[in-house]
């Protein structure tokens, strides 16, 4: 992971360099005094690629003197407009610019000590890269930065903030890694392994095996595993930071590690995607590991149903009839619906144990969301408002965008089997996402609750944002802002 430093020294002579400007502020005396250092090369090249400071935009300098073997100018808009989202896009997109040297100076300007933190944590994420299985790595030289000084006259502050930020960097990190693995390495076993290596950071972990869920009662969740070779596991994590004997708030995983679809099989086409239909469980354990690593003043429980959904002789067939956790009968019309049935388990196993505040589980578990929302939003559904408002508005601080999508008990008729108390899908194509979060809805009670369908948002097909293509860990900052925002103590 890129290694950051602050420093006062806000304008060196020699090395790779990144300059953030404000839009407008090309003719400041900042940028002035390193345009004079390269001797007017920055002044060109900045006119020459009609480079103003816009968001986004940037303009790479090779060579601009003897002492510099490289300056980029990125963009960051108009300076009263710059946020913490707005930092870390310009953070990550000058990482990504500067990859190539070793060592590199980011110069932030006039941005505060808080704001020059969230361009550091939007560096270490730009930087991000998965490399694991490449023993031949071609672009090896494109990803040399290891070590990046952030430029700030208030790097006091910075330095200040920076290890809480730091925390949820490599929760951001652990996230991406679990979700870029591929199935054959990362199946539940070993994914459940790993989640116990958060005991080192004071996470209470406990590993149910398939013995302890069948006598909890998990037929819908093992209806699923019945298929694959490799066993199912729940996780569950606890991290008390808050008072002792204080409700905790939950977090839910869906934990598919490949989906097939099982015998409603999905075509073979981007099957190998199908990898990341742990997302959810994923981003759970990443948050778990950011609230720990940074000490938050709170109780949380993580909870994830890990299963692989296999096409076997054994297999789980369309028809069947399950009985969850929560005693409700469930018939399977559809195995490539297998998201919810997990989920189905571990909300009321959550629900029923710990008596959490609220719940929220994460799961890509729709196409259908991807087919109302796009790439740029994960489908929010909830039963309570207040949770819905401080669950977007954490998101739209962090740049991971929710939009509240409907429930409503008219939904509910479109899940009416004729014999069992529910079918896990509508039978039609309308509504797809929302009759799945209604699906959900049965099995928390009164709980406050929300669903967070991040199918569309968990991969990234391309750069964006600052950010590499692949594994985004969405979700990880979201809910980390979402628990700074209103649930720590003292």
């Amino acid at each position: 992971m890129l290694q950051i430093s602050f420093s006062t020294h806000t304008q060196p002579t020699a090395g790779a360099l990144a300059i953030l400007v404000p839009e407008g502020d090309a003719q400041s005396a900042a940028f002035q005094a390193f345009d004079a250092a390269t001797h007017g090369a920055l002044g060109r090249a900045a006119k020459a690629e009609g480079f103003k400071g816009k968001d986004g935009t940037s303009c790479v300098v090779l060579a601009p003197s003897d002492s510099f073997e490289r300056i980029v100018l990125v963009g960051i808009g108009k300076a009263d407009d710059v946020d913490a989202w707005a930092a870390e896009k310009a953070g990550g997109l000058a990482a990504s610019l500067l990859a190539r040297a070793p060592k590199a100076a980011l110069a932030v300007g006039a941005l505060s000590g808080v704001l020059a933190a969230h361009v550091a944590l939007g560096a270490v994420l730009g930087a991000y890269h998965f490399g694991l299985y490449q023993t031949e790595d071609k672009d090896d030289k494109k990803r040399a930065l290891a070590e990046l000084s952030v430029l700030s006259a208030h790097s006091a502050e910075a330095q200040e903030v920076w290890p809480s930020l730091l925390a949820v960097a490599r929760g951001v990190v652990l996230t991406r890694d679990l979700v870029s693995e591929p199935a054959n390495v990362l199946t539940p076993v070993e994914f459940a392994e790993r989640a116990t290596t958060l005991r080192a950071h004071g996470v209470e972990v406990e590993v149910l095996d398939r013995a302890a869920m069948t006598a909890l009662g998990f037929g819908a969740l093992l209806g699923v595993a019945q298929g694959s070779a490799n066993e199912p596991r729940t996780v569950v994590m606890r991290w008390n930071g808050g008072k002792e004997g204080d409700a905790p708030i939950a977090f839910i995983g869906k934990g598919v590690t490949f989906d097939s679809g099982g015998i409603s099989i999905k075509p073979a086409a981007g099957m190998e995607d199908m990898k990341w239909d742990m997302a959810g469980a994923a981003t759970v354990t990443g948050l778990m590991a950011s609230l720990a690593l940074r000490k938050a003043a709170v109780n949380a429980v993580g909870v994830v149903g890990l299963v692989e959904n296999m096409v076997s002789g054994t297999a789980q067939r369309p028809g069947d009839v399950v009985r969850s956790a929560s005693g409700q009968t469930i018939e399977v019309l559809n195995t490539d619906a297998e998201g919810r049935l997990v989920l189905a388990d571990v909300l009321w196993y959550a629900r029923d144990r710990f008596a959490p505040r609220l719940m929220v589980d994460l799961a890509t578990l729709t196409g259908a969301i991807i087919v109302g929302l796009g790439h740029e939003y994960a489908g929010l559904f909830s039963n309570d408002d207040a949770l819905a408002v401080g669950l977007a508005d954490a998101g739209a601080f962090t740049g991971e965008k929710l939009w509240r999508m409907p429930l409503g008990k008219e939904y509910d008729a479109l899940l009416k089997s004729d014999i069992a108390d529910m079918q896990n899908i509508s039978g039609g194509r309308a509504g797809g996402s929302i009759t799945a979060a209604q699906f959900l809805k049965r099995f928390v009670g009164e709980t406050a609750w929300a669903h967070l369908d991040i199918a569309g948002v968990a991969w990234a097909s391309k750069a964006k944002n600052g950010q590499p293509k692949g594994a985004t860990g969405f979700g990880v900052r979201l809910l980390d802002r979402f628990v700074r925002n209103g649930f720590e103590q003292g």
